[in-house]
């Protein structure tokens, strides 16, 4: 008689998905337990890069990877498919190819661009949100510059461009461009001062939660580029032709753009709200061994989840250095239940530093509580980014993936 192996899903390859599958694949033999991978691509992409492929300073390509160069297909089984649904009762997942049953569920599916019900910004803002968006948005900027240099009757507005957003995402994606823009004048023929950069924020403040010293440095360094701030201006809504904000307590004004690119917020999939899982605005509020409230056999991490930093009393950010993370501690927890090891880890980020880039050659950032900016901060970004390749693939993926141009 041959006894049930446990069946462990995945769902997602992004940071917590892979680390989860990597650390189960060397944890446990193949007479232990099925492990499947479920991700609607055949390839992870690097989240934290996306804003330089937007900008088109990094190629497509470079942020990304076969997940077959990181799984061991003797151990996983890898499903290319869409989750369509959660049943918890049944335990099984809904695909666009079928369906999967599993013992342990691993909810790792990402976020989704928060647009908070502002009218037009679904349909006329750019989102970056995954490899084709970056691409999208990276081959539109080209365009209007392009038709800029061609038109006899130059918009420009065309040379415009607006940024919703002064978070991480959007002022990342600001140092990439102010790079970049001064190339493409200079291969379109183009006078640089017809060009405007606007970042909109509805906050008081950039990069709010950072410390206030190295915010003013990447505020002064991409003001210096040519970016226009207007903090503490909320977007009202988007049109084919530009952007409505608030001007004072009843009016409103109209910004002319022919680049909307909105990176305001960012929620956690919509399969969550299917799902029936209890959450709020697509994340789970999980308990202390990453596990949803409820569901003794359903983890939740990454993007998706949502933990309260108790010394601030606010979520903690989702970042990849915290996906990582719990993607190792709900590969051990998960291992404890299948060989009845005692009580699961309660998982607590170990947060080792946060670094900001401005561009190839400049960052601002807080490692080991020390501040940085400038070439110091831009070497130690590149090095958290080579971090995370040697964390999922080791050595190989580094040397294959990495960033070495570090100063």
């Amino acid at each position: 008689m041959t006894v049930k192996k446990p069946k462990i899903v995945v769902l997602g390859a992004g940071y917590g998905g892979l680390v989860t599958v990597t650390r189960l694949q060397k944890a446990l033999s193949v007479d232990e337990a099925n492990i499947v991978l479920v991700n609607k691509n055949d390839y992870h992409y690097e989240t934290t890069w996306l804003h330089e492929a937007s900008a088109g300073t990094l190629h497509h390509d470079r942020v990304r990877y076969d997940v077959d160069s990181v799984i061991n297909r003797s151990k996983v089984e890898f499903i290319r498919a869409e989750v369509q649904d959660i049943k918890p009762d049944e335990k099984k997942v809904i695909l666009n190819t079928g369906e999967v049953e599993y013992d342990y569920l691993v909810v790792a599916l990402g976020g989704e661009a928060e647009t908070f019900g502002i009218e037009g910004l679904k349909e006329h803002a750019f989102t970056i949100s995954n490899v084709n968006t970056a691409r999208q948005l990276r081959d539109h900027i080209d365009y209007q510059f392009a038709t800029y240099a061609l038109e006899e009757d130059k918009k420009d507005e065309r040379l415009t461009i607006v940024v919703g957003g002064a978070g991480f995402t959007g002022i990342e994606f600001l140092g990439e461009l102010a790079n970049r823009v001064p190339e493409l004048c200079k291969e379109y023929d183009i006078d640089y001062s017809k060009v405007r950069i606007y970042c909109v924020e509805a906050a008081p403040m950039v990069l709010p939660g950072f410390d206030p010293e190295l915010v003013k440095y990447a505020v002064a360094l991409l003001e210096k580029k040519g970016v226009e701030f207007k903090i503490g201006t909320p977007i009202k809504g988007a049109t084919p032709e530009g952007i409505i904000v608030a001007k004072g307590e009843t009016e409103t004004e109209e910004i002319k753009a022919g680049t909307v690119v909105w990176a305001a917020g960012v929620r956690g999939s919509s399969i969550i709200e299917k799902s029936g899982i209890e959450n709020m605005r697509a994340r789970v509020k999980v308990n202390p061994d990453l596990r949803a409230p409820n569901q003794e056999d359903i983890f939740v991490i990454g993007d998706c989840s949502l933990m309260i930093n108790e010394e601030i009393n606010r979520p903690y950010p989702p970042t990849a250095q915290i996906s990582m993370q719990q993607g190792e501690t709900v590969a051990r927890n998960i291992v404890k239940l299948l060989k009845g090891e005692g009580d699961l880890e309660t998982f607590t980020p170990d947060i080792k530093g946060t670094v900001c880039s401005l561009g190839d050659d400049d960052a601002i950032g807080v490692v080991f509580d020390k501040k940085l900016t400038g070439t110091k901060a831009s070497f130690m970004k590149k090095m958290i980014d080579n971090r995370a390749l040697f964390m999922i693939g080791g050595p190989s993926l580094v040397l294959k993936k990495g960033k070495f141009n570090v100063l």
